[in-house]
């Protein structure tokens, strides 16, 4: 288990108390955001060369791509390394499934929340309750409908996988260890201990195009190979437990210290002018976005188009 974040120090610090021990990592896409706006040279060219290196399998794959990303601008391969290659390269994590990801719901929930942000605090609270109960019995039946031993998602990957793996030689040192040609390029694929050259099967610890290419070989079934947080089983128990509903308020039975209990609310020095933030901070890549503009195609007025035109002549 892992916990993603944009490095914002208010969910570093509460997570380090919440769940002591996780380790922590960076979003790859908050720091290439960063990059994009702190230096101004080579973005087309280091997107791609970012990305690439982020999910890199093996240390030479990243090396190269780390150099590559120096030549083009140095400034960004020192950034990357202050913010610490462990917390957003695959193959510096310190756990694996890291590019697997069972809930990110953050963004969901800012969009979903945003007029309900405006209520009181029980309303608010209220109403989050019943959207993730919602969302919770919506999983667990798309849970429940999967007919397959993986999850829909990881077992339809495994399918595209097995069918690449159709186009490759294999041949077998020993009952474990399969040489796998694909191409001009050479692979080792150790079934025992779970592992390959690619590095992709020991770090995703789902079957790579080349393991699936040595079990095809074994004439094995690739069931027992793959990491249990893939199979539906493990699906179902994620979202076993209920967001149980709650009864009327009238109902309810509040102990007489909490009911004694007066809640005023805080006292600020001074209110700050202008009306209060709603919207979100733009990112750099949405501030610099060419934004579509509706034309009419009469007269080439912006903001309507032809169908919503006032000035289009009338039929006769």
């Amino acid at each position: 288990m892992c916990v993603v974040s944009d490095r914002n120090e208010s969910i570093l610090k509460a997570t380090s108390i919440v769940y002591p021990g996780v380790p922590h990592y960076s979003c790859m896409w908050h720091i290439w955001t960063n990059i994009r706006a702190k230096f101004k040279k080579g973005h087309l060219q280091l997107n791609e060369l970012y990305f690439a290196t982020t999910r890199s399998y093996t240390l030479d794959e990243f090396n190269e791509r780390m150099s590559k990303i120096e030549e083009l601008d140095s400034r960004v391969k020192s950034y990357l390394y202050d913010i610490g290659y462990h917390r957003w390269s695959r193959v510096h994590a310190t756990v694996n499934r890291t590019w697997t990801m069972t809930s990110n719901i953050a963004k969901s929930l800012n969009v979903v929340t945003k007029d309900a942000r405006e209520l009181l605090i029980f309303d608010l609270l209220e109403y989050m309750r019943t959207l993730l109960e919602h969302w919770t019995n919506e999983k667990l039946l798309k849970a429940k409908g999967t007919f397959t031993f993986h999850g829909s998602k990881f077992n339809k990957e495994l399918e595209n996988n097995r069918t690449l793996s159709q186009k490759l030689r294999v041949s077998a040192s020993t009952d474990h260890i399969h040489t796998v040609i694909d191409g001009v390029k050479r692979y080792i694929v150790c079934l025992e201990s779970k592992k390959c050259s690619c590095g992709q099967f020991q770090l995703d610890e789902l079957l790579c195009v080349h393991a699936l290419a040595a079990l095809r070989h074994k004439n094995e079934t690739y069931e027992n190979y793959c990491s249990p947080y893939y199979t539906k089983e493990s699906l179902l128990c994620t979202y076993e437990i209920p967001v149980n509903p709650h009864l009327d308020k009238s109902k309810w039975n509040v102990p007489q210290h909490i009911s004694d209990e007066v809640v005023n609310p805080p006292t600020l020095e001074k209110r700050q002018s202008g009306r209060p933030q709603k919207e979100k901070y733009k990112t750099y890549d949405e501030l610099k976005s060419k934004k579509y503009k509706v034309s009419c195609d009469n007269y080439g007025g912006e903001g309507h188009n032809k169908r919503s035109c006032k000035n289009s002549p009338k039929k006769k």
